[in-house]
């Protein structure tokens, strides 16, 4: 059975997300797609849907919906108080929302980013194969404003009963390990023991783009720009101020800062819960 969700609170910033779209980076289009796609990926199992289905990604603030029909919902990600019309419900595991009820997710209590899936998935139209938001480009469905209505597709009206599984909490301490290059040559030898050995700290100016960090500035070895070359996924770009950048699946396809070094996308999950202030350790990858 079809539907729609209408946004009643849209928080902070609300986006549309799923898997992202791989493989258009050559036309200069990012990945986009839920920053933390392992709550991402259980959100949708547990609410009966692939993987990849298109859900919610709020930040910090959460969001309020409300269902034209009776839907499986589930609020993962980030913990954070569930209501459905007022009434508490469950927060990571499936819940009922009936035709016409208000399903609130709060404001996050650890991370930043929680989820809501939706039985049958939410399908806006879909921009070079994925439904997800691109933040930096402007492909995908804009982040979300009051009154806006999105699509549902066909889902079970009840949850199906499961048992508890574990969410991953938002890091006390995120590491990061780093495999160096391709431009770590244009950073000192001190600037590069610097960088594995000293605590960093995550920056509130960070975003979708990139994690920013506070911390200890990295000496160049040589001075002057690279010509713009491709940039990907967990790439740790270095900018004048000398503090690393973490590119996050919002991130721009070229740039003519140094990278100083590449985190492999398993290891950023962390990087969407990580709030600002979190310690942040670069360790050199086996």
């Amino acid at each position: 059975m079809t539907g729609s969700i209408e946004v009643i609170r849209a928080g902070a910033l609300t986006t549309v997300q799923d898997a992202g779209r791989v493989g258009w980076a050559h036309l200069g289009v990012p990945r986009a797609g839920a920053l933390d796609a392992p709550a991402r990926r259980l959100a949708n199992r547990l609410a009966g849907n692939p993987v990849g289905a298109a859900l919610l990604e709020t930040t910090v603030t959460g969001c309020a919906v409300r269902p034209d029909r009776s839907v499986v919902a589930v609020v993962g990600g980030a913990p954070c108080r569930v209501t459905v019309d007022g009434r508490p419900a469950a927060w990571g595991t499936p819940v009922h929302v009936p035709a016409g009820a208000v399903l609130d997710a709060g404001p996050a209590v650890q991370g930043l980013r929680s989820y809501l899936a939706f039985g049958g998935g939410l399908l806006p139209e879909p921009v070079l194969g994925s439904r997800s938001a691109d933040l930096l480009s402007g492909l995908g469905p804009a982040p979300l404003r009051v009154g806006d209505v999105l699509p549902l597709g066909d889902g079970t009206p009840s949850p199906a009963g499961t048992d508890a599984v574990p969410w991953p909490g938002a890091p006390g301490e995120l590491v990061l390990p780093l495999h160096l290059g391709p431009r770590h040559t244009w950073f000192t030898d001190e600037a590069l023991h610097m960088l594995t050995t000293a605590a960093y700290r995550v920056s509130p100016h960070s975003n979708r783009i990139g994690l920013r960090t506070e911390g200890p500035a990295l000496a160049r070895a040589r001075e002057g720009e690279l010509p713009s070359e491709g940039m990907v996924l967990g790439a740790v770009q270095v900018p004048p101020d000398g503090r690393p950048v973490v590119f996050l699946n919002d991130h721009p396809t070229t740039g003519g800062y140094p990278v100083v070094g590449v985190v492999h996308e398993t290891a950023l999950a962390g990087a969407a819960q990580a709030v600002p202030g979190t310690r942040v350790r670069f360790v050199r990858a086996g």
